[in-house]
């Protein structure tokens, strides 16, 4: 089934009334953090309150600061595991009852949900699903092969929440696809994640090249960058979390490693980097390519469907498996400063259109649409 693209002017036009409140989950890992902080600051601009669970990693420091800096949200931690984790089911059965406490607590308006499996509970306000990233689909990008067997529960979890859910939004067609491949067919809309422009701007360019991603992560192809940056005339740098949350990690080689870097430190860092390379894998957004898009760097990126449709003809494309490509991509950028300038010019036009302001409008239709229906429902 493909995707319903969404448009923000409709609630405006039909007057229906707004959410007051929304309960909303996140996991502290990675960009889902990112993108719930985002729109939360951009929801809470409207007026609109939102209480955010959290789970997986206890908040760090600078994820608190953060908080602290949002109007109108406010949080309620945990540490239980998340539904992509090893083994997380007894943990994920414990916040289902945490998060309908929540709920009858709070008595929001629209739960939304940055996960798939606790659609299935029986909420009593309308629900929204996003479908941010899945194991399955991860699994045959990076490995070429189905999951194997041991993540059947997780299958079978993910598809009762999708079939449960209010409406799932996704944020790119590329991910629309791929909740329809391994779980459809599901009606899916799409809503593009935002970024804060004020936040991310370009700087002085310095001959550099910059990657940021989990670097246990195989889906980033952070390794393929290891494997050429040797050969390269510029100093290729690494930014990003080497320890999985499972336990483990990785150390990166023959590249200079950042580490986890706070947002403002990353801007600076994007500010300065001429290239920004990530030969991803597996991206279903990409909300460091938007960072480093709206800091006019020059992208040279995974040829995969989701980077094709947001970044075609603002960025360079190479194959994840073709090291040699990658490798001339960057030294023709390299060598060529009126396209790798122009490249830039071109990304920061493509990035400016993704703001959080669009995102939010878009996302507080879809809420009055869902209320709308709801109490038509409740009425009749």
């Amino acid at each position: 089934m493909s995707s319903t693209p969404f448009f923000f002017e409709n609630a405006m036009t039909l007057g229906r009334s707004k959410p007051k409140k929304i309960l909303m989950t996140a996991d502290t890992v990675g960009g889902v953090w990112t993108y719930a902080l985002e729109l939360s600051q951009a929801l809470g601009k409207q007026g609109i309150q939102v209480a955010l669970a959290t789970m997986g990693a206890p908040l760090n420091r600078e994820q608190c600061e953060t908080v602290a800096e949002v109007s109108g949200l406010e949080v309620f931690e945990s540490t239980f595991k998340l539904e992509w984790m090893q083994e997380p089911w007894k943990e994920i059965d414990l916040a289902s009852t945490w998060l309908l406490e929540l709920e009858e607590s709070l008595q929001p308006d629209i739960v939304h949900l940055n996960g798939y499996c606790h659609a299935a509970l029986p909420w009593h306000a309308p629900t929204v699903v996003v479908g941010h990233s899945c194991v399955l689909s991860w699994w045959l990008a990076v490995r070429g092969q189905p999951a194997p067997g041991m993540w059947a529960t997780y299958r079978q979890r993910v598809t009762r929440g999708l079939r449960a859910a209010g409406a799932i939004i996704a944020p790119s067609k590329a991910m629309v696809a791929t909740l329809n491949q391994h779980y459809g067919p599901v009606d899916v809309r799409v809503i593009p994640n935002g970024r804060d422009t004020s936040q991310f701007e370009p700087g002085d360019k310095e001959p550099m090249v910059l990657a940021i991603g989990r670097v246990w992560d195989e889906g980033k192809n952070i390794v393929a960058l290891e494997h050429v940056a040797p050969e390269l005339p510029w100093p290729v740098y690494v930014a990003g979390e080497r320890e999985h949350p499972d336990g483990g990690g990785r150390e990166p080689e023959n590249v200079c490693y950042l580490g986890s870097l706070p947002v403002p430190t990353l801007a600076e860092w994007l500010g300065r980097a001429s290239i920004y390379a990530l030969p991803a894998r597996y991206e279903p957004f990409g909300l460091s390519v938007l960072e480093a898009g709206l800091c006019g760097c020059a992208l040279v990126l995974g040829d995969i469907p989701s980077l094709r449709e947001n970044w075609d003809d603002a960025a360079i494309f190479v194959s994840p498996n073709d090291t040699q490509a990658l490798q001339e991509a960057i030294e023709c950028l390299i060598a060529d400063d009126a396209r790798r300038e122009a490249l830039g010019v071109c990304a920061r036009a493509r990035a400016l259109q993704f703001t959080p302001e669009r995102m939010a409008a878009s996302y507080v239709t879809l809420y009055s649409d869902l209320m709308a229906a709801n109490n038509l429902m409740i009425k009749n």
